[in-house]
């Protein structure tokens, strides 16, 4: 069974903050479905960002677990909020979370895809 997205973030942003690094929930979409966004920010003050990753990338063991795929690496804020706002557009139900300050891609499965 897969978590909700509302618990998986949580989990997300307790282990992020726990290690060091400074993570905090910057849009709140749809508890059950909504998909989830990581905006990174670099020590360069540049922006990762991290989408859900196609279908494809699921293993057929793990179906359930959450994969991301890099969407936009080394943005400025503003074309990395751009990037977002278009996102939001398509789907309103989106969640959010920025991470600051922790190389917090350890944290997170992310596709090669």
């Amino acid at each position: 069974m897969r978590l909700t997205s509302d618990f998986w973030i949580s989990a997300l942003i307790r282990r992020v903050n726990g290690t060091g690094g400074f993570a905090c929930l910057a849009r709140r979409g749809s508890s059950d479905a909504g998909a989830i966004f990581i905006k990174m920010r670099k020590a360069d003050g540049s922006y990762d960002l991290y989408g859900p990753a196609p279908q494809t990338a699921y293993e057929s063991g793990k179906p359930d677990e959450r994969v991301f795929t890099l969407v936009g690496q080394d943005l400025p804020e503003g074309e990395a909020d751009e990037k977002l706002r278009k996102e939001a557009r398509f789907d309103p139900d989106l969640w959010l979370v920025e991470i600051e300050g922790y190389a917090g891609e350890a944290l997170f499965p992310i596709s090669d895809d």
